[in-house]
């Protein structure tokens, strides 16, 4: 491991060093890459390596959506998202508000919980957000989404071993002007949205934009008592941006202050079997249910979760000719308030309200430029720090409903935690030969994390470690021709360690879990061919994933509902894929845009103890034979876009199925063998009520674009999972007391009309 820093060190060190070295460097000359390609109507220039470029010339597995494409497919969010790129799954976890669970090529954290951050990285402008809470993003203001696959920590920061969803908002434009629209659909779903941009100079160089965005909906689950919607939603984005770029002067600046507010209903769904405790004090027929259509049918108690957000972005850019500098300073807070009834029965067993507190901060400094028409590097520093709090007050078999939990439970949970990190990156693109380059680079990162563990205020455990790591990339592409690329990396990733906070013993708050590495090797090629009529791209790799942090649920007598769950590192995993995606266009009418993952992955030495069934004592389990969580083995895409022009404008037709193959969501206890004494006790696959079956979904919209009082207006007719495909997002089994799960959108309809101006 020390030759292997020294090395990465070594590499960092000297791409530095050419830096420094830049005026003889600068005057040499040196040989070319391919001429890049001119960019044409509708091409999408990315930023996945901190640099501007063609998607086509950028030897990153890297996926982008821009405007009009979510215009066309009326996407709403982020999980919209789900199948449109390779190896990609996107749910809303409704534990938390706006919560995503994220995976990218296998990798990912299914956690709402605020101690250890997100394995897949949402970047929005700039700024990483430090949670899974707030990740399921509106899609209304946005200007570009890349999903770049693949460890990615070098240039995003933090710990970003599977990959990051990197959202780019519109800039104020410094003329008048906005769009509005307003949608209706089924679940009496309702969205409003609107931004305006305004000037506030003669010349442009001063302007700012507000924004409003609000969206509600009365769910589509059904209270089986009564008949009524449950699982509803309301949620308000709203606030403003200020840019000033002083015309001449290489400046720009752009200050973001906005708010997200949310109060919604986190509904479960009862998934309790024989042989749980849970199952024995509620209701029949409340009992061994599938996870399929029964989902949308609800028994439990009316829960309310309420959600406030302010943040800030200032984003300042300086082109001082051989080099452009770059800060990016971002603030985040935010506060819940959330009750939930977990178990998902009309009988109060097991009914909690969580208050949580967070804050981060964080801050870049970067610099970029070239060196000659050789070189060209982006180096920095970054810095970040949160705090967090949580209360949990739980009524466990307290079979009283009325009784707010705040009044009922006088031994609260109560956890603060703390992270502090520092990192210095930089990345290097050398075209050392003819049509070939070489890509450099690397990131050291000091992780400083901290948590307490109370309850009732008497704290249980503390704990305080510190992880730093190198974590090193370099690449190769070659381009044979101006219409190929070929290109090979091996990267790592590494996402720091930390502690459990739903630890209810004084060793388990204490002890500290390691951090995990991942080591990525790809191969790909990106084609353009028949005149750049059609792109076409593949990549091939392979991940070796060690140290795995996993949540475990262990026998713990002294703990309310005599179990705590902790983190834990448990071995490792091989993850190996195949990607493909491609854009044609035959005609100026008509795109066709389609997709396909293929994941294949395996844990090795997944051992933890458990206890046995025959003596209670706790002996070692063999998870080796689980599938690792949100991993389907295939995901692919097709969409097509048509447009007609008309005498009043155009009309544009989208059609797209999404496939999504069957994915367990939770390391669980499935059928058992070995030796149900003195152990191992191998595990023969998860339980199958944490499965997600296979899903085809089918989006269509049709939208005509027209003039209205002088402004350009669009009408659009959209429906979503056309086939009405039903089925989990979410499962969860909690020692064997009691289990619960979530839906996933049915069939839903409606019109959105919108103006701009």
């Amino acid at each position: 491991m020390n030759r292997k820093f020294a090395f990465a060190s070594t590499i960092l060190s000297s791409g530095i060093a050419l830096i420094a070295s830049m005026p003889a460097l600068a005057q040499d000359a040196a040989p070319q890459a391919a001429a890049e390609q001119p960019v044409s109507a509708g091409e999408i220039i990315v930023t996945a390596r901190r640099r501007e470029e063609r998607l086509q010339d950028t030897p990153v597995a890297v996926t982008a959506v821009n405007a009009a494409m979510l215009e066309n497919k009326a996407a709403v969010n982020i999980g919209d998202l789900t199948g449109s790129a390779p190896n990609l799954l996107i749910t809303n976890q409704n534990s938390g508000a706006a919560a995503a669970n994220l995976a990218i090529r296998g990798l990912t954290y299914a956690d709402v919980e605020k101690s250890a951050e997100p394995t897949v990285g949402v970047v929005v402008d700039g700024v990483f957000i430090g949670t899974s809470t707030g990740q399921f993003f509106d899609f209304f203001d946005i200007e570009q989404i890349e999903v770049l696959r693949g460890p990615q920590g070098t240039l995003f920061g933090r710990n970003t071993i599977g990959g990051v969803i990197n959202i780019r908002r519109s800039k104020p434009t410094g003329e008048f002007g906005g769009k509005v629209e307003v949608s209706y659909g089924k679940f009496n779903t309702l969205a409003t949205r609107a931004v305006v941009n305004a000037p506030l100079s003669s010349d442009g160089s001063v302007g700012i934009k507000g924004f409003y965005f609000h969206n509600e909906s009365d769910g589509w689950y059904r209270q089986a008592q009564d008949g009524s919607r449950r699982g509803f939603s309301n949620n308000e984005n709203f606030g403003g941006a200020l840019r000033v770029a002083p015309v001449g002067s290489g400046f720009e600046g752009i200050l973001t202050v906005e708010k997200q507010v949310q109060k919604y209903d986190p509904v479960v769904s009862n998934l309790t079997r024989t042989g749980e405790v849970f199952c024995g004090l509620i209701p029949a027929e409340q009992c061994n249910r599938n996870n399929t259509t029964d989902l949308y049918t609800v028994f439990g108690q009316a829960n309310v979760g309420h959600y406030s957000a302010p943040s800030a972005t200032l984003e300042m850019n300086y082109d001082a000719g051989d080099v452009t500098l770059t800060s990016i300073t971002g603030w985040r807070k935010s506060k819940e308030n959330q009750t939930q009834d977990f178990d998902g029965s009309s009988v109060d067993l097991y009914y909690v309200r969580r208050l949580q507190n967070y804050e981060q901060w964080s801050q870049e400094f970067r610099a970029a430029g070239k060196i000659g028409s050789s070189l060209d590097y982006v180096v920095g520093l970054y810095y970040f720090k949160s705090d967090y709090y949580l209360a949990q007050y739980s009524r466990v078999f307290a079979f009283a409903p009325t009784v707010d939990p705040l009044v009922y439970d006088t031994n609260p949970q109560q956890v603060n935690g703390s992270t502090r990190s520092i990192a210095a990156f930089g990345d290097f693109n050398w075209a050392f030969a003819d049509r070939w380059r070489l890509s450099f680079g690397g990131r050291f990162t000091r992780d400083k994390k901290a948590l307490d563990n109370s309850f009732g205020g008497n704290l249980i455990g503390a704990g305080q470690d510190t992880f730093k790591k190198f974590t090193p990339k370099v690449g190769v592409d070659f381009r044979p021709n101006n219409q190929t690329m070929i290109y090979a990396s091996w990267s790592q990733g590494f996402r720091s360690g930390g502690f459990s906070p739903r630890a209810g013993t004084a060793a388990s708050a204490s002890q500290s879990y390691r951090p995990e590495v991942v080591d990525s090797f790809e191969v790909g090629s990106k084609l353009e061919l028949f005149d750049r009529k059609l792109q076409f791209n593949v990549a091939a790799f392979y991940s070796k994933y060690k140290n795995l942090q996993q949540n475990n649920t262990l026998n713990c007598p002294s703990c309310a509902t005599g179990n705590e769950t902790i983190t834990s590192n448990v071995g490792s995993a091989k993850i190996r894929g195949l990607e493909f995606d491609f854009t044609a266009r035959p005609s100026s009418q008509l795109t066709i845009t389609g997709s396909m993952g293929l994941l294949d992955s395996k844990f090795k030495g997944f051992i933890v103890g458990g206890i046995s069934p025959v003596t209670g004592a706790v002996v070692p389990y063999d998870y080796s034979k689980n599938d690792l969580i949100y991993n389907p083995k295939m995901t692919a895409s097709l969409a097509a876009d048509y447009t007609v022009p008309t005498s009043f404008g155009e009309v544009i037709a989208n059609l797209t199925y999404r496939y999504i193959g069957r994915y367990d969501q939770q390391i669980s206890l499935g059928p058992i063998s070995g030796d149900l004494v003195n152990g191992p006790i191998i595990v023969n696959g998860n339980d199958p009520r944490v499965r997600t079956d296979k899903q085809g979904l089918v989006d269509a919209s049709l939208s005509t674009n027209f003039t209205l009082a002088g402004a350009d207006a669009k009408l659009t007719l959209f429906g979503r999972n056309l086939a009405n495909d039903r089925g989990p997002t979410h499962g969860f089994t909690v020692g064997g007391l009691w289990s619960f799960g979530t839906a996933r959108e049915p069939r839903t309809y409606g019109a959105t009309l919108g103006v701009k101006f």
